[in-house]
């Protein structure tokens, strides 16, 4: 079960975010992650819950912020309800998406994971529905995830694949790069892996 801490910053001007201290699993009917998010100062800021079934849809999602919430799940494309933490103004969102998509880099995974491109094969095109802190509204939008080549790295635990994504947003034609060993981000704009306490989880 790979648990670590990841540091987050603007991806612009590399100003700090926060860190995001996680773990995850992958098990027969799926794969799960659990984080919680500091700011900074170190205060919490909130945490996510993301769990996958074996094709990589979303079974469930929770996202908390200090005042939003969302919960989500596939059905009927993507739907979920987002509410402030007392409960009082909560709405109900469904969109024809594939999967939900956020700040985290558990959804880098999962979209990996749902698309599963083969090397050298044309982009894969996928609708998301994004929800970006500190308010998770719901925006949708359009990406294409290619997958530009896998290369093992000889490691103390044995060989461990590193697949390199060039992700690519329809909608400003903006493209960058992600880098995923198993069910762990390695690198990507605003992400870096500071702190690993065992290996990633290899999917079947």
């Amino acid at each position: 079960m790979p648990c670590g801490r990841y540091s987050l910053h603007d991806p612009h001007d590399r100003a700090p975010l926060g860190e995001e201290h996680f773990q995850c699993a992958t098990g027969p009917s799926g794969w799960r992650y659990v984080s919680q998010l500091t700011a900074p100062s170190g205060d919490r800021t909130g945490s996510v819950d993301l769990t996958l079934d074996d094709l990589g849809r979303p079974l469930r999602l929770e996202l908390t912020t200090p005042h939003w919430q969302v919960r989500g799940a596939a059905l009927d494309g993507v739907t979920w309800v987002r509410t402030d933490q007392a409960g009082e103004h909560a709405r109900e969102g469904n969109a024809s998406a594939h999967a939900f998509t956020g700040a985290s880099p558990a959804f880098l995974v999962a979209a990996a994971r749902l698309l599963r491109p083969a090397p050298g094969a044309p982009p894969t095109r996928v609708r998301l529905v994004a929800f970006a802190p500190p308010v998770l509204a719901p925006r949708t939008l359009d990406q294409a995830w290619a997958l530009v080549d896998s290369e093992a790295h000889a490691t103390d635990n044995g060989p461990l694949t590193v697949d390199h994504y060039q992700v690519s947003d329809l909608e400003t034609g903006e493209r960058h790069s992600v880098h995923i060993a198993g069910d762990v981000v390695l690198a990507a704009p605003g992400i870096e892996l500071e702190d690993l306490e065992s290996p990633p989880s290899a999917f079947g």
